[in-house]
């Protein structure tokens, strides 16, 4: 019986290590041999700073709200956003 004796009750477990293994292995395979982890990091900076630039006061307050609550970082003064 279940624990509210409603029926039978199964412990069903699985243990994900062998498949996130799998997963990483599957990505590292993937990656081409001249992938700069770096250079993708600056990339994706900089697509961040190109998304939060030219916005209008009211995408601002919008923004502002979003970094008060936690929800968005901010952005580092002197990058596109400011």
């Amino acid at each position: 019986m279940s624990q509210d004796g409603t029926g039978p009750h199964v412990d069903f477990e699985i243990d994900l290590t062998l498949e996130e293994t799998r997963r990483r292995a599957a990505v590292m395979a993937a990656l081409e041999p001249g992938w700069d982890p770096m250079a993708a990091m600056r990339a994706e900076e900089a697509a961040y700073d190109l998304l939060y630039s030219g916005l209008d006061e009211r995408q601002r307050e919008t923004y502002d709200m979003l970094v008060a609550t936690g929800v968005l970082p901010r952005r580092k003064s002197g990058r596109a956003a400011d």
